[in-house]
């Protein structure tokens, strides 16, 4: 699940840091996770100080308080792949602000997070009057800088842009251990954790709108893309089963994520790694660590000893993954060994001698897939009872275990690299198998040829913008092989996400409310 411009999946889509006891190769204290006190119900949620406006920059060391209309196009057009061709010539400007709150981390301690809220503003009607408000969730990123609040990165501004700048109040949590929260990591793909944090950033949000002159709606809007398209549908469903009381969202809209862990894990292990696995398996490990799976005794018994010293607390962290390999702190997206075994066709690149998972620890989770398979039909996929730590961990937060009872908004692209489609094929399917009355799920796949309304615009640009990227890849010198490479470098995060992020805005529009 990649950050935005391409350091990652969000992870890259899938991509914490210091995993429950200790970060030595040879911890033998490293499997024992204490779990402190729940902090008390009535502090989630709770402010801490005040929201805090963040001046825009729109270069040459101007900085403004409140972008206008005009301003934030210039922005947006400067700064964000097909600019405001794609985002839509904002109709409102905005204003930003950050607020920090009290949450839980993994074992359900209380710690804090922060949270972006952009306001729109403007004489336009659509500017004004009560806004429907957008919760959205960020894709991977392995610099714990980020900050959806800063709006010089590629992700926040198209997110303003594309929503803010139509007139939704979006509130854009950080999550646990970014943008100056005081864990030591994150809670990587953590359904109840991350849930948990995204409701308390909304509550938070909430405590300070009549403050920030955020005049909001009863419209609630839920989205996501890549990790956060899990943590997108993690949220409906904790509000759904949990929270019904408190919140009715309007409608969701997660965008290519990995919701059926137990299927995303068996494929990567099984011999068909993602982009950036070699990123988003030690955050996925230590978070599981840290919330007291037991997924190792010591680091060393995943990961070779090259890579074991210091992995649970190298992501995230100050560098970017290239940044990293090129330290030799993690290895270029090699994850198994050369001669390890199976090795789906196409994927050789994954496989080599400077790799990251040993060999006995692959086994070990082959050896239980083989004998507590999942997945084995769309109605009931984790019927199963995988006895491998990690496997445990995946099923727990696998996301098909509840049907939606809102409209749900479903996108992606069958050929990504990052967060394979078939997490969002399985998932649905999953939905539409439990027969339940009402559904209401829209799936797109921008890779679908039928061209038939109301897609085929968006289809049709998708693949125009594919061409382009591949065509420029070319006109520089590039091989077809090079030219075809960068179109799968930019496929998750440059490519599909601002079709699906535009898709689930018109969705979003024509939701009618509850």
């Amino acid at each position: 699940m990649r950050d935005f411009r391409l350091t990652l999946i969000p992870m890259l889509l899938l991509l914490a840091s210091c995993g429950g006891g200790g970060g030595g190769g040879g911890n033998s204290n490293a499997g024992q996770v204490v779990t402190p006190p729940a902090p008390p119900p009535s502090l989630r949620g709770q402010l801490i100080g005040a929201a805090t406006l963040v001046p825009v920059s729109i270069g040459s060391g101007v900085a403004l308080n409140t972008v206008d209309a005009t301003q934030f196009k210039s922005l947006i057009d400067a700064n964000v792949e097909l600019g405001s061709t794609i985002t839509s010539t904002p109709t409102c400007g905005v204003t930003v602000y950050t607020v920090k709150y009290h949450t839980i981390d993994s074992a359900a301690a209380d710690t804090e997070a922060s949270a972006a809220i952009y306001v729109p503003s403007g004489a336009n009607p659509a500017c004004q009057g009560g806004r429907p408000v957008m919760l959205y969730a960020h894709g991977t990123s392995v610099q714990k800088s980020y900050d959806m609040a800063k709006l010089s990165a590629n992700e926040p501004l198209l997110i303003a842009g594309m929503f803010a700048g139509q007139g939704y109040i979006v509130v854009a949590p950080n999550y646990v251990g970014y943008a100056g929260s005081n864990a030591g990591y994150h809670p990587y793909l953590d359904a109840e954790q991350q849930s948990a944090d995204m409701i308390d950033a909304l509550r938070a949000a909430r405590g300070v709108f009549g403050s920030i002159s955020a005049n909001a709606s009863s419209r609630l809007m839920v989205s996501g893309y890549s990790q956060g398209g899990f943590v997108a549908m993690a949220t409906q469903r904790a509000m759904q089963t949990k929270h019904a009381s408190e919140f009715a969202p309007t409608a969701v809209a997660p965008l290519s994520g990995p919701y059926a862990l137990t299927l995303f894990g068996d494929g990567i292990f099984g011999g068909a790694p993602s982009t950036g696995s070699a990123g988003f398996l030690p955050m996925l490990l230590s978070a599981g660590q840290r919330a007291g799976a037991g997924l190792y005794a010591s680091s060393a018994d995943v990961y070779e000893p090259k890579y074991a010293s210091g992995i649970e607390s190298l992501l995230p962290g100050t560098q970017s993954l290239g940044s990293l390999a090129a330290a030799g702190l993690l290895p270029n997206d090699v994850l198994f060994a050369a001669d390890s075994l199976p090795q789906v066709s196409g994927y050789a690149s994954f496989f080599g001698a400077d790799h990251l998972i040993k060999t006995s620890y692959r086994n070990s989770y082959l050896a239980d897939l083989q004998a507590n398979p999942c997945n084995a039909g769309s109605a009931a996929p984790l019927s199963c009872k995988p006895a491998h730590a990690l496997r445990k961990w995946l099923q727990k937060n696998d996301l098909r275990s509840y049907t939606p009872n809102v409209p749900m908004f479903l996108c992606g692209g069958d050929a990504d690299p990052v967060v394979p489609y078939a997490n969002t094929s399985a998932t649905a399917a999953y939905f539409r198998a439990q027969n339940v009355a009402g559904l209401n799920l829209t799936v797109l796949n921008l890779e679908d040829t039928s061209m038939l309304a109301p897609y085929a615009t968006s289809r049709g640009q998708f693949a125009a913008a594919k061409f382009a990227a591949r065509t420029a890849a070319l006109v520089s010198g590039s091989t077809a092989a090079a030219a075809d490479q960068a179109v799968r470098d930019a496929y998750h995060a440059g490519l599909v996400a601002p079709f699906c992020l535009r898709e689930a805005r018109a969705f979003f529009d024509s939701a009618p409310s509850r």
